[in-house]
């Protein structure tokens, strides 16, 4: 067995052993704009699957007048109700720190503004659809879309 076949073989032996595969991870990036738009409307995982997501801000304006992050929420939550109870969450990046509204959340970013971006990695929750929205006030208007989480 010559060396690289040998390395090879064990790199997939050690890899195996800790239950490793390329699906176990996805690395996923989502663009909000200043005409207060995400370029997309769903993001599509597997359940169990580690996520890493990055938001990009591509406008130009700040963070005080435009910014932009991604909540995800938790099967049912609506979002209007929920966007009302972020809009006063101004010295927190409109994420209110009570329990009960982050019992709702899955995973959020830091706001951004323009040129800037943010990245989190979470686990991606049972098979399902999760809402996702922007919390800076007005934006949940037509910043919206769906985490998609397929069964394995």
């Amino acid at each position: 067995m010559t060396m690289k076949i040998l390395l090879i073989s064990l790199i997939t032996l050690a890899a195996t052993a800790l239950g490793a595969t390329a699906q176990d991870a996805v690395k996923l990036e989502i663009t909000g704009n200043d005409q207060m738009q995400y370029d997309k409307k769903e993001l599509t995982v597997t359940e169990g699957q580690k996520v890493t997501l990055t938001l990009k801000h591509i406008g130009k304006l700040p963070k005080a007048a435009m910014g932009h992050n991604i909540v995800i929420l938790k099967t049912g939550t609506e979002i209007a109700p929920f966007a009302m109870k972020c809009a006063p969450a101004a010295a927190t990046d409109y994420i209110p720190q009570d329990e009960e509204t982050k019992k709702l959340m899955i995973a959020h970013t830091d706001m951004v503004g323009g040129g800037e971006s943010n990245t989190i990695t979470f686990t991606a929750p049972a098979a399902g659809e999760y809402p996702y929205l922007c919390t800076f006030p007005g934006h949940f208007g037509l910043m919206t879309g769906k985490l998609i989480v397929k069964a394995k």
